[in-house]
């Protein structure tokens, strides 16, 4: 701060430094401050103009979209996809005390006897992955997946792991995955949401909306909730009285203050406010559309299982290739109706039944459109169950150290298992994959390195992964 002291030689050298750093610099801080403050108002005119414009990501990607089949509630990997020859063996005996050393259990007692595979398993295609007798219409596309028998994750109850599972921290107010890749990769639908969710189980999700919010992300980054049947999205049409002229005329009027207001203070929620009444206006036309499946041809309906008119998981399937089909960016379905802590048998064969043919024809459906190469399906819930017994003799605890997802097309490599748990299905301890490995694997299908998909908030870059993650590459076609 003394450089400048040589042109008072009659003043402390502190006192110069002080003056001159005022007099001089002052106005260059302020030029500074004001660039900065320009530049945001720059941006969020932008995000008005279209903040769901279709973006480029980091690299070339090899999903340009997301079919997330969420089955909330974590079903058993030990009835579905993780065969245990030893579990069978030791049905009705104590654990091994050394592997429930340090271990937390959601509700039993750890030292809870061992419940052997109530289903049996096969191997099935050229690539011989086994799979219970559960699921024998995935069976027929078995070739066309990925199977995942390594998965771990932080949290032992519903919410806190659905959360983690959606956005990567067991924390409320964190942006979902759904909301990252909207961000990052915008949407090529100018008359449909980028991010659409269904919920089709007994109720909703554990972790509620949070599951695809946008968190600190603008809001327009949000899941949006359509129904099963009937109006799309309550409230969508038009009361009586208002003619669609009478609309265009409100909205023009309130787009023109709004983009006043916008210019005037730069918040990024006035441009999600836009948007969000233009995207309604053409929704009354889009969304009707593609929710009416009696355009879909009878072969379609029972390849899926679907019955128009009727909502069902199967329903939501053929939605979600619809809408993909049209260029929305990301759809979520949640079925809530996997938490066999009893009766695990009798549910467990509901709610194959209610699922298991819609997912396969989808891989199924999406590949003979030649949609698959680029779209991305991902099947799981938020952790597995305990090889041990719950509710009787028929029923299994919340597990996070070990369970299976399996995921097709977008770039994952097909026909490959990769994983393994150990002889009880207890603990993984193959090629281990935490669910930031898996997010970081995910973005990176979809052209992002994790690292640098950031949003600044609070003072510091926030990630869907936090600070961790790595690729998992056996994942990789």
């Amino acid at each position: 701060m003394n450089c400048q002291s040589h042109l008072h030689p009659r003043l402390p050298g502190d006192a110069v430094a002080r003056r001159w750093f005022l007099k001089d610099c002052g106005v260059g801080l302020g030029t500074l401050a004001l660039a900065d403050l320009l530049r945001d108002r720059t941006l969020a005119a932008a995000a008005a103009e279209d903040p769901l414009a279709a973006r480029k990501p980091h690299f070339e990607p090899k999903a340009k979209r997301v079919i997330f089949l969420f089955m909330a509630g974590a079903p058993s990997h030990l009835e579905m996809f993780d065969n245990k020859p030893k579990l069978a063996e030791l049905d009705g005996q104590l654990p091994p005390a050394e592997l429930l050393e340090g271990y937390r259990a959601a509700f039993i007692n750890p030292n809870s006897k061992l419940l052997g595979p109530r289903f049996k398993f096969a191997r099935h295609g050229e690539s011989g992955a086994e799979l219970s007798e559960l699921l024998p219409h995935l069976a027929q596309v078995v070739d066309d997946i990925t199977i995942v028998k390594s998965m771990a994750t932080d949290a032992f109850n519903h919410a806190p792991a659905q959360i983690q599972m959606s956005t990567g921290s067991q924390l409320f107010g964190r942006p979902s995955f759904g909301a990252w890749t909207l961000y990052g990769l915008g949407s090529e639908s100018r008359d449909l949401p980028g991010f659409v969710v269904f919920s089709t189980g007994a109720k909703g999700p554990s972790g509620g909306n949070s599951n695809w919010g946008s968190g600190f992300l603008p809001t327009v980054y949000n899941g949006v909730q359509f129904r099963g049947a009937g109006e799309p999205v309550l409230y969508l049409s038009n009361p009586r009285g208002v003619d669609d002229q009478l609309q265009r005329n409100s909205l023009d009027a309130l787009r023109e203050l709004n983009s006043m207001r916008l210019e005037t203070v730069g918040d990024p929620e006035i441009a999600t406010r836009i948007n969000s009444f233009e995207m309604a206006y053409r929704m009354q036309s889009s969304a009707p559309e593609v929710m009416d499946l009696t355009r879909e041809p009878q072969h379609i309906l029972e390849m899926y299982g679907a019955e128009p008119g009727k909502p069902s998981f199967a329903n939501s399937c053929l939605l979600a290739r619809r809408l993909v089909e049209r260029g929305v960016r990301f759809v979520q379905l949640f079925h809530e109706a996997w938490d066999q802590h009893g009766n695990l048998k009798a549910d467990l064969k509901k709610n194959c039944k209610d699922t298991d043919q819609a997912c396969a024809a989808l891989v199924q459906d999406l590949k003979q459109r030649g949609m698959l190469n680029d779209t991305l399906v991902i099947w799981g819930g938020e952790f597995g169950r305990t090889p041990m017994v719950q509710g009787g003799d028929d029923g299994r605890d919340h597990h996070p150290n070990a369970f299976t997802m399996w995921f097709a097309g977008g770039g994952t490599k097909p026909g490959v298992t990769i994983g393994e748990s150990d002889e009880l299905g207890f603990n993984a301890t193959v090629d281990r994959v935490h669910i930031h490995d898996l997010h970081a694997t995910l973005l990176h299908l979809l052209g992002f390195d994790h690292t640098q998909l950031t949003y600044k908030f609070q003072g510091r870059q926030f990630r869907l992964t936090d600070v961790h993650g790595n690729i998992i590459q056996k994942m990789l076609a």
